[in-house]
This record gives C-alpha cells, sequence and structure tokens, in this order.
C-alpha cells in the first residue's frame, strides 16, 4: 500500500493574535480572592467600619489582577502548532497534537480549544499546558472521523494566566485547514494475509508457467497432435515449410475494474455505517491486493452520473490516487444510472477484464435496471456482481412468527430474499460470478472472490 505518511495532513502553525473585543478576564483565584473578602461581612453586622475594611480588600484584589495583567504575554508572543500524528480515516481513532511554543519572558498556564467539525470529532478538544519561558509544551486529543471526504479545521482560541492566576488572556490563533477523511485504511491492514496469499498464487504461476490456457503469447513450436489449429501461425509455417504452433502463457497483468454504486439504495446504515462506506473500504483493500498481485486497476463510481473515475494502472502512486478518489465518492439522492455506468466502461475498456460492480437491489416486481447493465458486460468481460445484503432482512426471513403481524413480515421478507436469490441466479445463468454477502463480511469476501478467480484462470 502507498505510504501512509504521506496520507498524514500537513501541520500548520500560526500565531496568537488579540480578540476583537476585550481579551482579558477573571481567573479562578481572582474570583476566591473577593469570596475570601466576604468574611468582613460577618463582623459587620456589629459594627459597619468593617465593610470599609471589605472595600479596601477588594480593591487590593484589582489590584493584584491589574499587576498579574501586566506580567501576562502579549498574544503575539504566543504560537499554536498543529500536528496531526496519522491519516484522518474512516472510523479509525487518530491522534491530534496541540504545540504551545512561548516566546515570553514568564511562564504561562493555557487551555487550548480547537475548532473540529462534528464530522471528526462530536466533542470540544480542549487541552490544557504549561509552557515555561522561552519553551514549548504539547497535549494531544483524539479524533475518530465518521464522514469521507473534506473536512474544515477553523481557527483555535487560548485562554492563558500566569503562575498567579489572577489574571486571564485570551486570543485566537489562525488554524484553518482542509483535512481529508480516507476510507478506512486499518481494514487494509487486518488484511494483509490476502496479501500473502496473492503472492503464493503469482509465484505459483510463474513456476508452472502453464502454456496453452492463457493468451499472452510465449513462443513458438512445431506442430504436434492435439494443437488446436487456431493456434497454427500460418506466416511462420510458410517461412519454414511445415506446420508451427503458438504457444501462449497465462497472462500476468490482468485488468480489474472496480465498479460502485453510490445512488440512494447505497445510503442505508448499517452498525453507524453506510452501504457505501462499507463498499468503499472493500474496493480499497481489493484494489491493494490486485496491485500486489501484478494487476491493473481502475475504478468508477457512479450515481445520475460519472462521479469518480481513475484508469486502471499500477504502482503507488496510482493507488494514492484511488484512494483519494474513494475519498471523494458520496450517496447519492437519487437511483443510480447503471446503463450508463456500464456504458461508459464498455467505451473505456476494449480488451477482457475482470468487473467487481458492488450494488444492492432494489425490492420491485420489474427486473432492476443493474441487473440489465451488468448483462451488457458479460460478453466482453467476466462480471463479479456482488451485491450488499440487509442482515434485518434475513434475521426476520428466518424468525419464527409468534403472532399475526409477524407472520406477515416474515412472509413478506422470504419472499424478498427469495427474489434477490432468483435475480442473482439468473445472473449467473447468463456467465456472470453473482454472491450477496452482508456489510461486515463484504471485504474478505471480495478478496477471496477475486484471489479464486485468478486461481482458476478465469479470467
Amino acid at each position: 500500500m502507498s505510504d501512509p505518511h504521506a496520507l498524514v495532513p500537513a501541520s500548520v502553525e500560526g500565531r496568537a493574535r488579540s480578540m476583537k473585543r476585550l481579551g482579558i478576564a477573571f481567573g479562578n483565584r481572582f474570583l476566591f480572592l473577593l469570596l475570601v473578602g466576604l468574611i468582613w461581612m460577618v463582623p459587620a453586622f456589629v459594627d459597619k467600619r468593617f465593610l470599609y475594611a471589605m472595600g479596601g480588600w477588594d480593591i487590593l484584589a484589582c489590584g493584584a489582577w491589574l499587576l498579574d495583567l501586566t506580567r501576562l504575554p502579549k498574544p503575539e508572543q504566543i504560537r499554536i502548532r498543529r500536528s496531526w500524528l496519522a491519516p484522518s480515516a474512516l472510523s479509525v481513532a487518530a491522534r491530534v497534537r496541540l504545540t504551545l511554543i512561548n516566546q515570553s519572558n514568564s511562564t504561562i498556564h493555557a487551555k487550548i480549544l480547537d475548532h473540529v467539525p462534528t464530522q471528526l470529532r462530536f466533542e470540544p478538544a480542549q487541552v490544557d499546558v504549561s509552557a515555561r519561558a522561552h519553551g514549548e509544551a504539547e497535549a494531544q486529543y483524539s479524533i475518530l472521523p465518521r464522514e469521507r471526504g473534506k473536512a474544515e479545521m477553523k481557527d483555535g482560541f487560548v485562554r492563558y494566566q500566569s503562575p498567579m492566576r489572577i489574571a486571564e488572556r485570551w486570543a485566537r490563533v489562525d488554524l484553518a485547514q482542509t483535512v481529508v477523511t480516507y476510507p478506512n485504511l486499518d481494514e487494509a491492514k487486518r488484511n494483509s494475509v490476502y496479501l500473502v496469499r496473492s503472492r503464493q498464487i503469482e509465484l505459483a504461476r510463474r513456476h508452472s508457467r502453464f502454456r496453452g490456457t492463457g493468451r499472452a503469447f510465449e513462443s513458438l513450436r512445431e506442430y504436434r497432435e492435439g494443437d488446436e489449429f487456431r493456434d497454427i501461425c500460418w506466416t511462420a509455417s510458410a517461412r519454414r515449410g511445415k506446420l508451427v504452433t503458438r504457444l501462449y502463457e497465462i497472462e500476468r497483468s490482468q485488468t480489474i475494474w472496480i465498479l460502485i454504486d453510490s445512488g440512494r439504495l447505497m445510503r442505508a446504515r448499517v452498525a453507524r455505517l453506510s452501504k457505501l462506506d462499507y463498499a468503499v473500504n472493500a474496493a480499497l483493500t481489493l484494489a491493494q491486493v490486485a496491485m500486489y498481485s501484478g494487476d491493473r486497476v481502475g475504478l468508477l463510481a457512479y450515481g445520475r452520473g460519472i462521479r469518480q473515475r481513475v484508469p486502471a494502472a499500477q504502482g503507488s502512486a496510482h493507488l494514492r490516487q484511488i484512494i483519494e478518489h474513494l475519498a471523494a465518492v458520496h450517496e447519492d439522492e437519487w437511483e443510480a444510472d447503471h446503463l450508463q455506468a456500464a456504458g461508459r466502461l464498455l467505451t473505456d475498456q476494449k480488451r477482457r477484464s475482470l468487473v467487481v460492480w458492488l450494488t444492492d437491489l432494489a425490492e420491485t416486481a420489474m427486473t432492476p435496471e443493474v441487473i440489465e447493465a451488468a448483462s451488457r458486460l458479460m460478453p466482453r468481460h467476466l462480471v463479479l456482481f456482488v451485491v450488499i445484503g440487509d442482515p434485518g432482512l434475513n434475521q426476520r426471513a428466518a424468525r419464527k412468527p409468534e403472532s399475526v403481524d409477524q407472520m406477515y413480515e416474515t412472509a413478506a421478507a422470504q419472499e424478498l430474499v427469495h427474489r434477490r436469490e432468483l435475480l442473482l441466479a439468473r445472473l449467473r445463468e447468463r456467465g456472470a460470478l453473482a454472491l450477496e454477502t452482508s456489510s461486515g463480511k463484504l471485504s474478505p469476501t471480495l478478496v477471496n472472490s477475486y484471489l479464486e478467480i485468478k486461481q482458476r484462470d478465469q479470467l
């Protein structure tokens, strides 16, 4: 996989500046001093002259506040740096580090509030740091991204005090930054066992060098009894005056296209993620395994129109490009145009390839359009048609009804499950590899199917 460090957002640093409004406040100890001054009210019930003592105490507290305020550094003497310790990936916890750089001659205690959008962190991000004179201090907070795509980080805010903690200053720091949340990168790491298996399959194929099963030209030899007539090279036979046969070997660099349906059916949520999120994560895992096997991978995500398209290629730079495009795939509120996607792929990919189609089926009495669109690809390509099932539907279909209402629900669920099975069986009859799997098992099912295709030389 491409270097994860290359996906880490860049660090940003800004100098604090005064708030537009009054950027000063009272510290907790100032309020404590005023509270202590209320003790003078007890003897004031006997002698009202103690009220003057209380007033004098309050004046001393205000004087201490002014003195502490003058000792506080100016906002321009403080800098804040935001550093990312890991890429922002969907449903993967990551850490963000805030560093306070104190360029003044005084020690300060600060609270830093970072403006983090809710798609990265639901709660406000606030850290406490203490920095000595001309020193630095850092603290970290965690994020757990809930949506892919771009997130806008805004300015940070600093509230700092001296060691006396009587006065307080407020400042603002320009830390605006655009952060891209990628698909689940850890899922591809967890499936590293498939990388080992894909490499073993590739090595076995290189050692065996099966002849006559692929369509990649390997060599010429004299015709032998049992060779197919279509493999005879007539030009070489004419030159040599005897029959010569072409020998072929399995193609080592094949083309894989991943089609992702981002229409309204993929908006359904399972365990806090949409079906599209699961499809994107599985597509990334498959792309990594396929490239590791030496194949070329292309990507086509579509809704009402073509949303994201990456031509088939190889290499770590190409995988990085696929990751960036997958981060930008979002659900469409309308039904996807499957026929347009199939037509675009037929135009872009002339040679036979493996088409992995990730989608869902509409619950309609008519044949879904996606079935017809996949059928158009089958004469030229090998189609692996993967439907992301609804676990709740299968559970209701297998449930033993205990009431009349449950009986109707179970019957309806069984009818829907049966219909989906018939549609997938129809695709299998036409030559496609069609299957249905749950969202949680999508990645391993997808990669296992791909590796079986490679091992059986079906492409």
